[in-house]
């Protein structure tokens, strides 16, 4: 199979967000609040436990009243914002202001880091003339993060989840970005990190590759066999 374009998801496959505790001490600076060490690994681990930081760890126990609004938040804004604040409710943190702003800085660039051979292998695939696109499930507009880390001119298409009002594993949403790229989902290899998520790209022919959501620093070359399964685009 000639490969002609290649998607990737975007947490835990191209960038990994920042650990809760940086997350949080982050926002509590520039807030102006205070905590000791002790109160800031206390909430450090409530709202890791939580689920409360989207690309971070899955909520430990779902609540009840989030289970439905859970399994449909990457279907827009809205629906993102209320499910993952909603989480982050479940800790009572010492402001009530820190819910939203914990929401606002998980959006900004300065919390992803991209792997390590993330611009290695965007940029190896450019030089081979084959087509990337991200298809993401999430809640808000990445494309000022892959700016901000210089991997933007790298990108041919985005397919986000709340754009389209349809998250992974539905097959309109692979479709929709193999269309963008312009290529036949048979010459598409989708790059994931999610097997039921971003394994749903089988379904409309494309190949998927899988790598492991680990931290940055212990994935160093987790995409580099990316290269070699897409060839040389011919």
């Amino acid at each position: 199979m000639t490969i002609k374009g290649v998607l990737f998801d975007f947490s835990g496959t191209l960038f990994r967000v920042e650990p809760v505790g940086d997350w949080l001490s982050a926002v509590l600076d520039a807030a102006g609040i205070t905590l000791t060490d002790d109160e800031l690994a206390v909430y450090t681990r409530e709202l890791e436990e939580a689920g409360a930081l989207p690309g971070s760890a899955n909520p430990l126990h779902m609540p009840e009243h989030l289970a439905e609004l859970w399994s449909v938040r990457d279907q827009s804004g809205d629906l993102h914002r209320r499910t993952y604040t909603g989480l982050a409710r479940q800790v009572e943190l010492p402001d009530e202001r820190l819910y939203d702003l914990l929401y606002d800085r998980h959006m900004t660039p300065a919390a992803w880091l991209p792997y390590p051979d993330t611009r290695t292998v965007l940029a190896g695939l450019r030089g081979r003339g084959i087509k990337v696109g991200v298809v993401s499930n999430i809640g808000w507009d990445l494309r000022p993060v892959f700016r901000e880390h210089g991997l933007d001119d790298f990108v041919d298409a985005y397919a986000l989840s709340f754009e389209h009002g349809v998250q992974k594993p539905a097959e309109r949403l692979f479709r929709a970005a193999c269309g963008a790229l312009g290529q036949d989902p048979a010459e598409v290899l989708m790059v994931g990190d999610d097997r039921r998520a971003d394994g749903g790209a089988a379904a409309v022919g494309c190949a998927v590759h899988f790598v492991d959501h680990l931290p940055a620093d212990e994935r160093p070359e987790g995409l580099l066999p990316v290269l070699a399964l897409a060839g040389d685009g011919r």
